[in-house]
């Protein structure tokens, strides 16, 4: 079979990070264009496959089968009659289409996807006499569709359930943070999970656990995808023998390198049912046994204790007024008065009093935090939770003061 052209969508400001782990799962010869929210490549169905087993930063791995420009939605329907439909999916099948724009200028986007679904049925039917049901809840097949001012693209999602869904999470909180960004931000820092890259790792805020659980399946080499299911295993492509036995040897070989840490990995929370939460998420995802776990106010836990020499990484994604409100001592404090918010102060005389010689990492929409905090940053990445634009700061820290690097402009 062909090589396939393939996009994988991303978080922003991950999109460089995300062309780095394809090489590293596919090859350093991979061949692809980084583009605005993710990167396009071309790759055979093993390379699907690999993507969609092992990549922790992809939001998914979109074949594109159609491409072209358009005015009408009756171009939309000439665009989508052009793809062999049958090679994707038989008419026992269900499928969905969804479709995202960006300036496009037809009135319903609704109606859009009923032309999309109209050319896949018309081109099932003309071909065998029968076509496939449309299923909004669970499609075999979820057809995509972006357009922007004056082209049409039209994928077939090989993932299924968006690739941040790994299959362990079932406790969650408020604003849980997506797997895909935990990971984005351990990628961000360098952190590897060993000693020589990012040694021992810690979140004082770790809610139901997303990047100690991240972390801890990197430390023991857990694919990202080994507890879940995609749509490519129901799809032509990838249905027949050959394509089944790779299939069955990745997973095979994924399992087989799965090993005890090199570091530790240790996680806390002020809320005691979250940590509840993350131990039984950790459990699923067959790192429970990694994560050292501990409820406690990031204000007042001091750094555990390590090995003289180790390397020491601290991952913050802490609570911000978009997402939810400090608890614990800060939280009690401003109870029931008009008092500003002294959480990230307070955290950051914490971290000089108890963290000296660690490397912390904090990612926040607020671009003064490093004067709020009085810390100067080493480095500050551009990074998007959801539609809240962030930056990932780094502070390198020092017993009692931070040293008087000047602050960096952004960085990718």
């Amino acid at each position: 079979m062909k090589p396939f052209d393939l996009f994988l969508p991303c978080a922003g400001g991950v999109e460089e990070l995300l062309a780095e782990e394809a090489m590293t799962i596919l090859g350093p010869d991979t061949a692809g264009t980084i583009e605005r929210g993710g990167i396009a490549l071309r790759g055979d169905a093993r390379a699907v496959m690999a993507l969609n087993l092992e990549s922790r930063l992809a939001q998914r791995v979109l074949v594109r089968v159609a491409h072209g420009p358009y005015r009408l939605e009756e171009d939309l329907y000439s665009l989508a009659r052009q793809v062999p439909w049958q090679a994707w999916l038989t008419p026992r099948q269900t499928f969905k289409v969804d479709v995202t724009a960006q300036r496009s200028p037809l009135r319903s986007l609704n109606f859009a996807a009923l032309r999309i679904k109209d050319a896949v049925c018309d081109v099932m039917r003309e071909e065998s006499g029968e076509r496939p049901s449309v299923d909004t809840q669970r499609p075999q097949l979820r057809v995509m569709l972006h357009l922007t001012e004056t082209h049409a693209t039209v994928y077939a999602d090989t993932s299924g359930e968006p690739l941040f869904k790994r299959g362990w999470r079932e406790d969650k909180g408020e604003a849980p943070l997506k797997e895909t960004l935990g990971a984005a931000m351990l990628a961000a820092a360098g952190w590897r999970g060993t000693p020589e890259q990012g040694g021992a790792l810690l979140d004082p805020c770790c809610g139901s656990g997303t990047i100690a659980i991240e972390a801890a399946q990197i430390a023991c080499g857990i694919a990202p995808g080994s507890k879940r299911r995609f749509a490519f295993e129901a799809l032509a492509p990838f249905a027949g023998p050959q394509a089944r036995a790779e299939w069955q040897a990745m997973k095979q070989q994924a399992q087989a390198r799965v090993h005890a840490p090199a570091v530790p990995v240790f996680a806390s929370d002020v809320a005691f049912r979250m940590v509840d939460f993350a131990r039984r998420n950790a459990e699923r995802a067959g790192v429970a046994q990694a994560i050292e776990f501990h409820g406690g106010d990031a204000l007042e836990r001091p750094a555990p204790r390590l090995p003289e020499g180790l390397a020491r990484t601290m991952m913050v994604n802490p609570p911000y007024g978009e997402r939810i409100e400090a608890r614990g001592s800060a939280g009690r404090q401003r109870q029931g008065t008009d008092a500003p918010d002294d959480f990230f102060p307070r955290l950051a005389a914490h971290w000089k009093r108890q963290f000296s010689g660690w490397t912390a990492w904090l990612l926040s929409p607020d671009m003064k935090l490093p004067s709020k905090m009085r810390l100067k940053e080493s480095r500050r990445v551009p990074m998007w939770n959801g539609p809240i634009e962030c930056r990932l700061f780094r502070f390198d820290l020092v017993a009692g003061r931070m040293r008087d690097d000047a602050a960096p402009a952004d960085s990718a």
